[in-house]
């Protein structure tokens, strides 16, 4: 068993430029090394989804972005045992200067989906979601408070 326990949640963003060309990392490591993929990475402690994909693609890119919507959940088991769980948002870009995470990463970039869908090393979730982009992503709502008995401290609904 990791640190995480055996249920994953994590997040990625499908980050577009102006242009509409997506923003894509390839890892040093795991099972998309050497593989355009999205910005990607799990949710910490104190945090909600939405500010964790932000704060992920920040952190790996240093690209800052705005949040537009969910667009779509991946989720799968590994090994009978493990819940592996990631929802993907639609992120605009506010600037496209890029500062590598050296440390996770071995290379970033905005690429046309042209390019994507004809580079092998663009990773499957890239080439199924150009292939099938999502319709209309479902917005993050703010100001909701179901009741100070919760004690939220953020509460957020996606619709």
């Amino acid at each position: 068993m990791s640190k995480r326990g055996n249920v994953w949640l994590a997040v990625a963003g499908l980050v577009k430029d102006s242009a509409g060309r997506w923003l894509v990392v390839k890892k040093k490591y795991s099972g998309l090394k050497d593989l355009w993929s999205l910005p990607a990475g799990f949710v910490k402690e104190g945090e909600t989804v939405d500010q964790a994909v932000l704060r992920e693609v920040t952190e790996e890119t240093g690209v800052n972005a705005t949040c537009i919507g969910l667009i779509g959940v991946r989720t799968g088991v590994i090994r009978e045992e493990i819940s592996d769980n990631m929802l993907i948002f639609l992120l605009q870009a506010n600037d496209t200067k890029i500062t590598i995470q050296e440390k996770e990463l071995s290379d970033a970039k905005f690429i046309s989906e042209q390019e994507l869908l004809e580079d092998p090393a663009s990773s499957l979730l890239i080439k199924y979601l150009i292939q099938n982009p999502p319709n209309e992503p479902m917005a993050v709502h703010d100001g909701l408070n179901p009741g100070d008995q919760f004690q939220y401290t953020t509460y957020r609904f996606i619709k």
